[in-house]
């Protein structure tokens, strides 16, 4: 049982005093308690050095949208991703080298654990620092001690109404007839970019049509009418979004501005944001992580939470770039639900892989998959190639095609809550990656993924509407991830999911390569019957030799879903196609992939 605090403001110098005091052997407790001083004091100053880094890279996007340095942009999302683990490793490093004893003398981490609690008082980031705590503690030592007297199983700090030096979010009112006019343009004027507006009347002018045209009533103007904003503008890419919530009564309508730089160096409203798809799509993690200013996480977190309602918080933190505190929260919502929860895992629906073993809980929305011991044929790869494209996967730009993952080690499942036939796949394709006991099953290595419908599934019992539809985005995604250099490997529609707004998402990476490692090609032309038999003119190709011309036969059977492909993306089959698209990521022509469609745009959708 965790110790309690010695009042209400901790102070670790007078509750070792105590515990000295009221202890005979007084020596060697007080020598205890100040190493677990000195413990605490290091780990936090590990996630101090941590966070001051990720908001120092997270600051600068600013400057680098404001320049155009859009390679900066993809490499600051590249830094930060890596950046947790290096600082967790230079804590393990000099605390196994000041502290030695920390792995043999596994009682002393309550003490620790306590101590580090008292730290926390005030902290800005209480949440993440204890995950921090959490990372070093489990790399110090064996993971058997894995429960809350020597770690944070449960937060011990609440994050509720904890807030900076300054306010998380701007509020706007205005007693004017036209409160929208004075209110944005406040609101676009404060975040005080470098750069001037093309139009800012212009942009207003659009922002308050399109609350019309959503709003044909217009909002009710309650006596606590007011505009709320966040004061760190959220950048990805090539643009920089406002976010923010008008609360009238007791509603609340989220709305979010993105920004995008022209050429000669302007700003302009691309435009805005009313509809529950459009946010939830902004905000789904099948895109980069955003980069936000963020001195309190949490009070973002509880804001962002009533502007995309239905994402649960794990996925909030992550999607801002803390994607540790995203795990920590997955897992613990994990072990809650297995808890109050009595379905069995089962082995996913859809056709199954040769690469991955893929589980799932029916009541949890989410996916396992277990890289195999060995692959089906012909699959030639293996373990670590697998790892690292998942790792490419994780540091590129996923335009909204691919699906996150989350990466565990050493996770422990009750094995009674596994079905009979998920066992015999488990004993006979991942042996070497489990341990089991009389109560549960360890997985050394998972990637967990929000399940999705899988796009073969989908089309079998879609009707003509729907599977038109589907086969457009189909064929959307493709072209989304070739102009973001990613090209799938296995295009089979079984490698692609569904979401619940229709969008369609690629999810199985084995196979995924860089599209400007591509190469391809026409078909060959045979000279005769004899020529085509001949042994000699058989093709003989690489792995990244690519012949479109044969896209709609493997990937459609003869009838209507293939004709409905070659009508949408029949430039797909082109070698022409991916050789241009080639060429323009070559030259750093790579284009710009919006969440929102072109229709919801100014430009297009007023003229402008």
């Amino acid at each position: 049982m965790d110790k309690p605090y010695c009042g209400l403001r901790y102070d670790h110098r007078r509750c070792a005093k105590q515990e000295y005091r009221a202890t005979p052997s007084g020596n060697v407790r007080r020598s205890r308690m100040s190493s677990s001083l000195e413990v605490a004091q290091t780990i936090l100053h590990g996630f101090d050095k941590h966070y001051r880094l990720f908001r120092e890279v997270s600051e600068q996007a600013k400057g680098h949208f404001e320049k155009a340095d859009w390679s900066a942009v993809r490499q600051a999302s590249r830094t930060r991703i890596d950046m947790y683990d290096q600082r967790v490793r230079e804590a393990v490093s000099v605390l196994t080298e000041r502290f030695p004893h920390l792995k043999t003398e596994e009682g002393l981490w309550a003490h620790i654990k306590t101590t580090y609690i008292g730290l926390l008082y005030e902290h800005k980031q209480p949440e993440c620092a204890e995950t921090f705590f959490n990372s070093v503690a489990s790399r110090v030592l064996d993971r058997r001690y894995h429960r809350n007297d020597y770690i944070f199983s449960r937060p011990a700090i609440s994050t509720e109404h904890l807030d900076g030096e300054e306010p998380t979010y701007r509020c706007y009112y205005s007693d004017s007839p036209d409160p929208i006019d004075r209110s944005f343009r406040e609101i676009l004027l404060r975040f005080e970019l470098a750069l001037p507006f093309q139009d800012l009347d212009r942009d207003i002018g659009y922002v308050k049509q399109a609350i019309r045209e959503a709003f044909p009533r217009g909002w009710a103007r309650h006596p606590n009418f007011q505009i709320q904003v966040l004061r760190s503008l959220f950048f990805r890419n090539r643009a920089a979004y406002a976010v923010g919530r008008v609360l009238d009564g007791a509603r609340t309508f989220p709305f979010v501005v993105p920004l995008l730089r022209d050429a000669t160096g302007s700003v302009y409203v691309d435009t805005i944001l009313l509809d529950e798809r459009n946010i939830g799509r902004l905000f789904s993690l099948s895109h980069v992580y955003f980069m936000v200013d963020m001195e309190v996480p949490a009070a973002y977190v509880e804001f962002l939470q009533t502007v995309v309602s239905t994402m649960p918080k794990a996925e909030i933190y992550t999607l801002l770039g803390l994607q540790k505190q995203g795990k920590t929260i997955f897992f613990r919502d994990l072990q809650q639900h297995l808890k109050h929860s009595s379905d069995r895992f089962v082995l996913a629906p859809g056709i199954k892989g040769m690469v991955m073993l893929v589980f799932t809980l029916p009541s949890f929305p989410y996916v396992f998959k277990v890289i195999r011991d060995w692959f089906e044929p012909p699959k030639d790869a293996d373990r670590r190639s697998v790892e690292g494209r998942y790792q490419l996967v994780k540091g590129h730009d996923r335009v909204g095609r691919m699906t996150d993952t989350l990466e565990f080690t050493h996770v422990a499942f009750p094995w009674s809550r596994f079905d009979e036939a998920l066992k015999a796949e488990i004993v006979r394709l991942i042996p070497g990656s489990i341990e089991i006991d009389a109560e549960r099953i360890v997985i050394k290595h998972l990637y967990m993924e929000r399940r999705l419908v899988p796009l073969d599934m989908h089309l079998r019992s879609a009707d003509d509407a729907r599977r038109r539809d589907s086969i457009r985005e189909y064929g959307d995604a493709i072209k989304d991830l070739a102009a973001a250099n990613i090209f799938p490997g296995d295009l089979l529609i079984k490698n692609f999911g569904v979401t619940r707004y229709g969008r369609v998402l690629f999810y199985d990476y084995d196979e995924v390569c860089y599209l400007t490692d591509c190469r391809f090609h026409h078909l060959p032309v045979s000279r005769d019957d004899d020529d085509e038999m001949s042994s000699e003119s058989r093709l003989v190709v690489d792995t990244n030799d690519i012949f479109p011309a044969q896209f709609p036969t493997f990937l459609f059977p003869p009838g209507t879903s293939r004709d409905t492909f070659l009508e949408f993306h029949g430039d797909l089959c082109d070698p022409n196609f991916w050789t241009a698209q080639n060429e323009r990521l070559l030259a750093g022509q790579e284009g710009e992939v919006f969440t929102y469609g072109p229709e919801a745009r100014f430009s297009l959708r007023y003229g402008g």
